[in-house]
């Protein structure tokens, strides 16, 4: 406790606040020292690590964002969107840790492994974040021994790579996977996943888009014909995979100079990757004189046939591209990959949104069997909803045309114009809650009716309840509509009946 320094000397009082202040070996205060001095120096020394601490930025982490209330109304209707076309094609929902162990993640992605987000020892397991929701949902088909299954999984992903946020490219975002698992006849699952993007796609009115199909037995049997060593297979296919953001010249360049491939081999593969089109270009591959050499692009060039058939059943060829150019980098995939762009030209005030594919996937028919120790293979064949380039895609356009978003679903307000009614306001929100309905009030006492009438107003609240005496005494509720004004008195015990039918009318 401090000694009572107003009944020492001055001198006294100088030299005990030099015993106690002083630091080791540090010179003694001034012997003068009065009592406005005293108060000073204790002040300045509460104060000084505060004024020592370095500047504290406060952010997000590279590669990441928080999201506001408006823009989780728009994801939640993507994911809604995206969710029931999953349910509506018999998916059942899972879900998998956010970390894996790291000899899971390992040599499954190829040169895509260097992005892994590896974590800290803590306590006696290397660990890794996961960098997509397919090797779990494979390392969960083996561990719990399943050979069939239809799935559906939403959830964060890492990947530490540049983040570029103007194209929806962010370190941590979200994936909305679906996928089949088992062994059935040739190409159906594949084409009902084809079916289920189209879907999607046409659902969330994102405008005109193309779906791009090729077989990775297709690529490298490419590969093989044009003189690929086989040992750079993975390599060149994850070089191939860029040539939906750069040049085939660049491409071409990333090949021979980075990866050490002959400029006739490159020039080779080159005379393959301009070729797109429909049926009638698997017809042609499967003429292709050279392509008809290599047994591994006869069987993905049939594959592709058969699957053109259904796809006609479907009614969904106009969206359907065969484009030999399309690789997937991602090591595990094993025979058709297919990837959907958006063909949409900006309308009048927008800015060219360069974003990417948009959904994504393939089919994987060796890769549960890395987690088994005998070897067992499970075929599977998925796909992925890009969430994230979507919702950039969706947010950029509701800020050129100026759309409004409303972030609570309230469905009423309970109001009143006069004092001490918060008891009767308080039973009045509990009979609602009761009844299942979304409703609020404002946290005081005696709110004012305007402040009342404009909260709702400005929140899109659209029907408020207003209880006063005089409706108490007649037993009562007025309900006014907030859009136009109109009140009407209803008896208390209609009230809730009232409500429902006006909340359900479209």
């Amino acid at each position: 406790m401090m000694p009572q320094l107003g009944f020492l000397p001055r001198r006294a009082c100088a030299a005990l606040l030099s015993q106690m202040l002083r630091p080791p070996r540090a010179a003694c205060l001034p012997a003068v020292c009065c009592h406005s001095q005293v108060a000073e120096v204790m002040l300045t020394s509460q104060l000084k690590p505060h004024q020592e601490k370095p500047n504290f930025i406060i952010k997000t982490p590279k590669g990441t964002r928080d999201l506001s209330p408006q823009q989780m109304v728009v994801r939640e209707k993507i994911l809604d969107m995206v969710i029931s076309c999953f349910k509506r094609h018999g998916a059942q929902g899972l879900d998998t840790p956010a970390f894996e162990l790291k000899e899971t993640l390992t040599e499954k992605y190829n040169e895509q492994s260097g992005l892994i987000y590896d974590l800290e020892d803590q306590g006696g397991e290397l660990l890794s974040l996961r960098y997509d929701l397919t090797v779990p949902f494979a390392r969960y088909l083996a561990m719990n021994k399943l050979k069939k299954m239809k799935r559906y999984q939403v959830g964060k992903v890492w990947r530490r790579e540049s983040p570029t946020i103007v194209q929806g490219r962010y370190r941590e975002f979200y994936q909305c996977d679906f996928d089949i698992a088992g062994q059935f006849d040739p190409m159906i699952p594949d084409a009902e996943c084809l079916k289920i993007m189209c879907e999607i796609l046409s659902g969330l009115q994102l405008g005109d888009f193309l779906i791009k199909v090729n077989d990775r037995r297709i690529v490298d049997g490419i590969f093989a014909v044009c003189g690929v060593p086989e040992s750079k297979f993975r390599t060149i296919c994850a070089s191939m995979d860029k040539l939906d953001k750069i040049s085939w010249k660049d491409v071409r360049h990333e090949m021979v100079a980075k990866k050490g491939l002959a400029p006739e081999v490159a020039d080779r593969i080159g005379d393959y990757v301009q070729h797109h089109g429909g049926i009638s270009l698997v017809e042609q591959m499967l003429q292709d004189p050279r392509l008809s050499q290599s047994e591994q692009a006869l069987e993905g060039l049939k594959s592709l046939k058969l699957l053109f058939e259904y796809l006609t059943l479907f009614r969904i060829t106009e969206k359907i591209s065969f484009d030999l150019s399309l690789a997937r980098g991602l090591d595990y995939y094993t025979g058709v990959i297919y990837e959907a762009v958006l063909l949409q030209p900006p309308a009048a005030g927008e800015e060219p949104l360069h974003v990417g594919s948009v959904a994504a996937g393939g089919r994987y028919d060796e890769l549960v069997a890395m987690f088994n120790p005998k070897g067992h293979k499970v075929p599977c064949v998925g796909l992925s909803i890009g969430v994230e380039r979507i919702f950039h895609i969706v947010e950029q356009r509701m800020k050129t045309f100026g759309e409004k978003v409303r972030t609570t679903e309230t469905q009423v307000f309970v109001a009143t114009p006069q004092k001490n009614f918060l008891q009767e306001r308080l039973k009045l929100i509990a009979e609602l809650w009761d009844a299942g309905i979304k409703a609020e009030m404002l946290y005081k006492n005696d709110p004012k009716l305007l402040t009342q009438l404009h909260y709702c107003e400005n929140t899109g609240i659209p029907l408020v309840v207003i209880i006063g005496e005089q409706e108490q005494q007649e037993g009562v509720i007025k309900l006014r509509s907030v859009a136009t004004r109109e009140e009407e008195v209803i008896k208390r015990e209609h009230l809730v009946a009232e409500i429902q039918r006006r909340v359900s009318q479209p």
